[in-house]
């Protein structure tokens, strides 16, 4: 028997129809999803949301105003998200402004810092010119004070010969030409930096700096820049963020997002997350040249932590010059939601179905719309309806997807390193690891101290054992040896073991860092525990699953037993290695300390 033309097809369309289901992924957008531009989009779906921001950026761009603050407002799962990367894609085709994202807090008491972070990661993503961002404001710089009009490839690619010809001195002459300038830059040294993103050699150490993190002596050196220490780059921060922000602004508009505000989370001052953003943002708000800031949050968040704010009234003037809620989805907006997450399903297919929401039907979907649904329910609904093998475990959907989309830098966030240890620890209490009984997982609060980021209390050999976990992944040595020196108080923090995480070696030129070393390690019989990338990945990825585990629609016993069922504390080499009893070791395959992670 020979089959028509139609009738292959129909067999092909039924075949995928039963073993591939387009919409059995996962519905969160993740930050990652924001830059990667990863699903769908509808852009007559709240396209008066996104089109406020455009307006913003022309009216900043044009001079009618200098900042503007749009918030917008929506319960879970309507599409805030989704909408914040439309803008990302529309700024990124129309190459009219620079883009930021923050959607990730690991320490609100230090929200500055963690700003001049997220700004600098933001700024290493690509942008109009197909190169990082950071890479067309350098060229920008540099045409201005050199005044020409260099297409950005070629000075990427004659950049490097430019420095070897004049053995380093270009960046310093660059420097001092765009300063001429540029006479309201306080900050030499940012230009330096800024400038040197433009070489493959110097880039990610450029931002490094930037970034507010330490440099060997030998690369700052190298590289012409200041070392300063943990503190005078905590009382310069803002100042820093400040000025980058205000480089930027002199060739173009900055759009700056604050999302995932809802969470309930606590600064040490009592303040939510909601409302210490706000108040940073009203503070950049009244320092920088030109922005458009975009916060997105729920309903009840803006009515019970924006509101409830000591001078609310000048923090909402400022957010929310424009306050827009987003609109639940009718049976046009569904039927089109459908038919284009189809559209590009059997396009990849290489298949022509009967009609654009086949399997579906139109009366269904339209039916569906009269719910007022979210786009998050309208997804489900559609993996949940199609005829197809199994469903796969929404939890394992969630961790593959948190996995994947794992910042590239997050070896260097203490923060959100600590948090996941704690919340793995946390999973394994009452079970015997190592030889060693976990009962207790503390924060060290008294004295307070902000090198020891937590302790393990349990039983070893009938003992008590107490052991304090630091994490310190900072090239500067004077930093690594104030760590190495609470770490090894035992008396004063109560402990019987101390034990440094740490991914890198201690440079031998930091003499008074190894000297505390050997007394941790030899005198104090601590440890150091080699931090590796494979072994983290895993507990960073299941503690942003609990951390969205409302968006994600699942319960704390339900992420609790996926995390049992899988192992992923218990048999964690890393948790376990810090609970074994192995001191007096320096770990012999440490990274080298100059290496930059995710660069």
């Amino acid at each position: 028997m020979t089959f028509s033309p139609s009738q292959i097809q129909d067999k092909q369309l039924e075949n995928i129809i039963k073993n591939c289901n387009p919409f059995d992924r996962e519905v969160i957008v993740t930050k990652q999803a924001i830059w990667k531009e990863s699903f769908p989009d509808v852009p007559s779906i709240n396209a008066a949301a996104s089109d406020a921001v455009f307006k913003a950026i022309d009216n900043v761009s044009n001079g009618h105003r200098k900042v503007i603050g749009i918030t917008h407002r929506a319960e879970r799962g309507v599409g805030k998200s989704h909408i914040i990367s439309r803008i990302r894609s529309h700024i990124k085709t129309e190459g009219n402004a620079f883009f930021v994202y923050m959607g990730e807090y690991s320490d609100l008491d230090k929200i500055k810092l963690e700003f001049l972070n997220i700004l600098c990661a933001s700024l290493k993503q690509e942008g109009f010119q197909g190169v990082m961002q950071w890479q067309e404001l350098a060229a920008a710089l540099v045409n201005e004070a050199l005044d020409k009009k260099y297409n950005l490839q070629t000075i990427l690619e004659v950049f490097p010969n430019w420095f070897k010809q004049t053995k380093h001195n270009l960046v310093n002459q660059l420097t001092q030409q765009i300063l001429e300038i540029k006479s309201d830059i306080e900050d030499p040294d940012l230009i330096t930096a800024i400038v040197c993103t433009l070489h493959p050699t110097y880039k990610a150490f450029a931002i490094k700096w930037l970034s507010g993190k330490s440099l060997t002596t030998s690369k700052a050196e190298e590289m012409g820049l200041p070392n300063p220490s943990e503190e005078e780059r905590e009382a310069e921060c803002f100042s820093k963020i400040c000025q980058i922000l205000d480089v930027i602004s002199n060739y173009k508009t900055i759009v700056i997002c604050f999302d995932e505000l809802d969470s309930t989370d606590y600064s040490e001052s009592g303040f939510t997350r909601a409302q210490i953003v706000a108040s940073f943002i009203k503070d950049l708000y009244n320092n920088i040249k030109r922005g458009v800031f975009l916060t997105s949050m729920y309903p009840q968040t803006w009515s019970n932590h924006i509101n409830s704010l000591p001078q609310a009234e000048a923090v909402v003037d400022r957010i929310g010059s424009h306050i827009i809620d987003l609109k639940y989805l009718n049976s046009n907006d569904v039927l089109t939601l459908v038919s284009c997450y189809l559209k590009e399903f059997y396009t990849e297919q290489g298949l022509t179905p009967p009609h654009s929401v086949y399997p579906f039907t139109e009366t269904q979907l339209r039916t569906l719309g009269t719910e007022r649904p979210t786009v998050r329910k309208v997804l489900n609904w559609c993996k949940d309806k199609w005829r197809s093998g199994p469903i796969i475990d929404p939890r394992k959907l969630a961790y593959n997807n948190e996995l994947q989309n794992i910042e590239a830098d997050f070896m260097e966030d203490k923060a959100k390193l600590a948090k996941a240890m704690i919340f793995a620890f946390n999973r394994i209490i009452g079970q015997k690891v190592e030889g060693v009984q976990v009962e207790k997982i503390e924060t060290i609060l008294e004295p307070y101290n902000e090198y020891i980021n937590f302790k393990i209390i349990g039983k070893e050999k009938g003992k008590t054992v107490k052991i304090g976990v630091a994490i310190m992944q900072s090239s500067n040595g004077n930093r690594i040896g104030a760590c190495l020196r609470h770490l090894s108080q035992y008396q004063i923090y109560d402990l019987t073991r101390g034990c440094l995480v740490r991914s890198t070696r201690i440079n031998p030129t930091s003499r008074v860092a190894r000297q505390r070393l050997n007394v941790l390690l030899n005198e104090k019989r601590g440890a150091w525990v080699l931090l590796k990338e494979e072994q983290v990945r895993p507990l960073i990825a299941i503690y942003a699953v609990y951390s969205a585990r409302e968006n994600y629609e699942l319960s704390d016993r339900e992420i609790f037993e996926f995390i049992s069922q899988k192992k992923l504390a218990l048999d964690n080499p890393l948790l376990k290695e810090i609970l074994s009893n192995t001191c007096g070791k320096i770990p012999e395959n440490a990274d080298d300390e100059d290496i930059v992670y995710g660069s």
